[in-house]
């Protein structure tokens, strides 16, 4: 009778593959963000901080990272800042063309497919974790849209490295009759507690909100980690000879270049005269 739990069979497997083959295992690529959705009575509110990280240098402190898909469809993406601002412009391009055609604003179901469709055609290799929120005529809608291409349909979402802090603020505070303010608190809180508990997410907080046939966005709501100001301290002061001089090369080395400098000096001025 098989028993349930953890199975490792394909332990072995790869450590064959790993001493027989020279196969070299992919490492896991970690996502510095922290995005969150939440859907309320009216509408939905997308949040995320605005760091953006190269390794373990922050390359740029203030990103946005709350992309535009229509008027009424945003989008939050976590992974690759190329990935991200590029995939979620393609598809928005590709939602204008039919707008036009069609005559019709875009669904959020729509923005959904042609998302979840292009990740599927390269398996992963796009590295564009999204959330996707928006409102059109059937109401508001949340999806979670991972880089392989599947998705998920929820009435609240985190994604990136920050997300098991946000998740917990989400779980404990959402309530599916909240208002707009409680709404926007609750993402405001979330987005904080990936900044404050996961190093790859920081700078600010970024909040949008859709509601039908309106959209605010909310640039740099809350800012964090800011640099403060110190009282500057007295100099130290000590007395010569506080400190022993162990080598003199460095004073040998500019008393020789003074005796040059002097002995170029004088020549010129000879022949000047």
């Amino acid at each position: 009778m098989q028993k349930g739990g953890f199975n490792f069979d394909l332990y072995q497997r790869n450590v064959e593959l790993i001493e027989k083959n020279n196969y070299k295992v992919p490492k896991t690529t970690k996502t510095g963000t922290t995005i969150v959705g939440v859907v309320f009575s009216d509408g939905v509110v997308l949040g995320a901080d605005t760091r953006a990280t190269s390794g373990p240098i922050v390359a740029d402190p203030n990103c946005e990272k709350i992309h535009k898909i229509s008027d009424y469809i945003w989008c939050a993406g976590a992974g690759t800042a190329a990935d991200t601002e590029n995939t979620t412009g393609m598809i928005s391009l590709q939602l204008e063309l039919l707008s036009l055609s069609t005559g019709r604003s875009p669904r959020v179901r729509t923005a959904l497919t042609l998302l979840k469709n292009f990740l599927f055609r390269y398996h992963g290799y796009i590295s564009a974790a999204l959330v996707l929120g928006g409102v059109d005529f059937t109401g508001p809608h949340l999806h979670m849209i991972h880089p392989h291409g599947s998705t998920s349909t929820l009435p609240y979402i985190s994604m990136g490295s920050g997300s098991l802090a946000a998740m917990a603020v989400l779980e404990t505070g959402y309530n599916s009759k909240m208002g707009e303010e409680d709404a926007k608190s609750l993402v405001h809180q979330a987005i904080l507690s990936g900044i404050l508990n996961d190093l790859g997410s920081g700078g600010n907080v970024d909040l949008c909100v859709i509601k039908h046939k309106s959209m605010e966005f909310f640039r740099n709501v809350d800012t964090t980690n800011s640099k403060r100001k110190f009282r500057k301290k007295l100099p130290y002061m000590f007395k010569s000879g506080s400190t022993k001089i162990l080598e003199k090369e460095i004073e040998e080395k500019m008393r020789k270049m003074e005796i040059v400098n002097e002995k170029e000096n004088a020549i010129e001025e000879l022949e000047e005269l």
